[in-house]
């Protein structure tokens, strides 16, 4: 039903655009071939969802169907609303004109304002043309982002400790082995003591690394890698034929972590010993606000560290920090997190400013948070879901680097 008002809504939209084209255009062939590639973007994405799609989700045509669709819609909306405020202008002066009398006895709306239509044009290819880059280009543009957190209790074994955090993979939606290879020699190239992979391996299904393991076992670190599942990880978003059958991908997705070197923690920890020093390592399985997956279990995983143990935690979803883990009597210094992918759209000036709608959704949606003096990193992740691209938001590498003593020291 609510595919069936999307389109409804498309083309209604699509209507008034074509009327406020023509009109600002004058040119009745400019606004037509604008009305039939429109239609033909919506038919082609029509077309990609009544094909099967085993994988499920935006993959595939599917999400670059989904991708030139968002582009069109949003431009035309921008133009719509440009367009109609004006109209509402247009009527507002002609009812006056009218009851004032200053007018002929005939309702006449006044002729749209030519240089108005034109800024509004102006105005809505930017998101179009932003939408369209940020499938090509824009979803492989990484980012490698550094940040030092100082801690008076660090272990001083441990002063300088470089992390190296990645998440939200989703390698379902991969489509470039060159550009994935570049993303993981940048992993590599920071050359930290350690890299902590924060959860969503793949978009459903464990085969969606079958062409992808053997370039993301490439990952290296002196301390090896560790890692941690997300919500997308336990196939809850895909029809399964049994419930063994799910149970079995989740099985098979281990088994894929434990192929790459990664060591995969399942409400555990490890502890990390440095000249007879040591930090604990903590990962927690998925646990999210609303109706995501709530298997985790920072109890669990923390029983058997001392609350003097310095710890960094590994949390795929950052809610979990704020229903629990920053309160939690056992101090957590450090968690890392990824699960909202900046919603991959947004706009971002390093150090001064940063807004996405994912923003209205969660309080901590991307980068350093600190309150009573524990840190948690939301990771804008690696990798892309639905829309096949990033705008403003980029993939991200964190690198965050520990070190002892206070940072006005």
């Amino acid at each position: 039903m609510r595919w069936i008002i999307f389109i409804i809504f498309y083309i209604l939209v699509d209507l008034y655009a074509y009327q406020a084209i023509r009109a600002i255009t004058k040119n009745n062939i400019v606004s037509l071939a604008y009305i039939i590639i429109s239609l033909l973007v919506l038919g082609n994405f029509i077309y990609q969802f009544v094909q099967p799609n085993p994988s499920g989700g935006f993959t595939g045509g599917r999400g670059y169907a989904l991708g030139v669709v968002l582009a069109f819609m949003a431009g035309k909306l921008i133009l719509t609303i440009f367009m109609f405020g004006e109209d509402l202008v247009r009527i507002f002066m002609a009812s006056y004109s009218k009851l004032s009398g200053s007018s002929s006895s005939s309702f006449e709306l006044p002729e749209r304002r030519k240089f108005l239509g034109q800024i509004a044009l102006g105005i809505a290819a930017i998101p179009f043309l932003s939408l369209l880059y940020g499938m090509y280009w824009g979803k492989y543009n990484y980012k490698v982002l550094k940040y030092v957190l100082y801690f008076d209790d660090l272990p001083s074994a441990f002063d300088g400790y470089r992390i190296t955090q990645i998440s939200d993979v989703h390698s379902g939606s991969f489509d470039n082995h060159e550009k994935i290879k570049y993303g993981v020699d940048l992993i590599n190239e920071q050359e930290s003591d350690i890299v902590l992979f924060t959860g969503d391996l793949v978009n459903n299904k464990a085969e969606e690394m079958d062409t992808w393991k053997s370039t993301f076992a490439q990952i290296s670190a002196k301390d090896g890698v560790f890692s941690v599942l997300g919500n997308h990880d336990y196939g809850d978003y895909v029809q399964w034929e049994s419930d063994a059958a799910r149970i079995a991908n989740i099985e098979d997705l281990k088994a894929v972590h434990a192929d790459m070197g990664w060591d995969l923690l399942l409400n555990e920890h490890r502890f990390l010993e440095r000249n007879g020093e040591r930090i604990a390592l903590v990962g927690v399985e998925n646990w999210g606000a609303g109706g995501f997956k709530k298997k985790g279990d920072l109890d669990l995983a923390g029983k058997g560290v001392a609350k003097e143990d310095f710890k960094v935690l590994m949390s795929h979803d950052p809610s979990y920090w704020q229903e629990k883990i920053k309160s939690d009597p056992n101090h957590y210094h450090l968690t890392l997190s990824g699960h909202t992918h900046g919603m991959q759209f947004g706009i971002e000036i390093p150090g001064w400013f940063k807004w996405s709608p994912v923003s209205y959704r969660y309080e901590n949606w991307a980068g350093i948070y600190e309150e009573f003096g524990r840190y948690i990193n939301v990771n804008r992740g690696f990798g892309y879901l639905a829309y096949p691209g990033r705008v403003g938001i980029w993939p991200e590498v964190s690198v965050i680097e520990l070190r002892k003593g206070s940072k006005l020291a």
